[in-house]
């Protein structure tokens, strides 16, 4: 018997699957791992998801395993070095987003403790369990995420980007109600 997934999971990739199966929306507090989805979600605007997935092991290559501490520290050597690199998405606005968003995430995790106390804080370390299969791009929490994340400094983390990126560390489950990865 075949596995019920959410509609967007293309039963026809394997990678898909696997992201769908083992990361997506499954709560995520490594802030490593937090870095690499907020920096892999700025990526994705315009493009498919598909698009990333095919291209994350370049971009973990590329971005020194997302690293945020030596992100930040990029010059502007390594940022010629990853526009030439065709592994990545090449676009220059983004790639000195993801420098820039290092520098504040650093910042961050000195306030907070860790960027997972910042962004689990505002739901009071509880995953928002949608209830329904409406499909959302925004919410009033990815608003205000956002919000706070421009406010500090971060580029690329509009609303919309910073939604996908809550489902993806699994603040937010909208894993479809007939999908075998919904839980509650």
């Amino acid at each position: 018997m075949e596995l019920k997934r959410c509609c967007w999971a293309d039963p026809n990739s394997e990678l898909y699957i696997a992201y769908h199966d083992q990361e997506w929306g499954r709560p995520e507090h490594d802030d490593q791992k937090l870095f690499e989805m907020l920096i892999l979600e700025g990526f994705q605007a315009g493009l498919s998801w598909i698009t990333i997935l095919k291209k994350r092991e370049a971009f973990r290559r590329a971005f020194d395993r997302f690293d945020p501490a030596v992100v930040a520290g990029y010059g502007a050597e390594k940022l010629e070095t990853l526009m030439s690199d065709p592994g990545i998405v090449r676009n220059r606005r983004k790639i000195e987003a993801a420098v820039t968003n290092a520098a504040v995430f650093l910042e961050i995790q000195k306030e907070f403790g860790s960027f997972d106390r910042y962004l689990w804080g505002f739901t009071g370390g509880e995953i928002i369990l949608n209830t329904d299969d409406q499909v959302r791009a925004s919410s009033e929490l990815s608003d205000r995420i956002s919000a706070d994340l421009k406010r500090r400094g971060m580029k690329f983390v509009g609303t919309v980007i910073i939604y996908s990126f809550l489902q993806a560390v699994g603040v937010v489950n909208d894993h479809e109600r007939s999908c075998w990865c919904r839980s509650g």
